[in-house]
């Protein structure tokens, strides 16, 4: 369904200090850094997209995030989300919702949710009991 999923940031190596160890707790492997432009992707596996990448907007304005936006990550296990947003909170992230079930989504939803450094809203969740 989707090609790539880009989240605009601030402060690019921030980021990058943000989003390396949490994509790598999430077992998605970097695909490439360019600091010089900057911006950075992961890929999804097995194949090579979606991409996720993140960087300065492209048309040079300043990033605002978004209301209502949110970008969530599917994790294989409750323990994987647990670990994702312990490593977000611990690399400059702000807690939007512990870890834990939302059965008002469906009964095996297992998320927690949380803001990047620059305040854009993700979600790492996992659907599995």
């Amino acid at each position: 369904m989707f090609s790539h999923l880009f989240v605009g940031v601030t402060d690019f190596d921030r980021a990058l200090a943000f989003y390396q160890p949490l994509m790598e707790s999430l077992g998605l492997p970097q695909r490439f850094v360019e600091r010089e432009r900057p911006w950075a992707g992961w890929q999804s596996t097995p194949g090579p997209r979606p991409l996720f990448l993140v960087g300065r907007p492209y048309d040079g304005q300043a990033h605002a995030p978004g209301n209502g936006q949110m970008t969530a990550f599917l994790a294989s296990t409750r323990a994987v989300v647990d670990r994702a947003h312990a490593i977000a909170l611990a690399h400059g992230g702000r807690c939007e919702g512990p870890p834990g079930l939302r059965p008002e989504y469906h009964a095996h939803y297992y998320g927690a949710y949380f803001r990047d450094p620059d305040g854009n809203k993700l979600c790492v969740a996992c659907h599995e009991p």
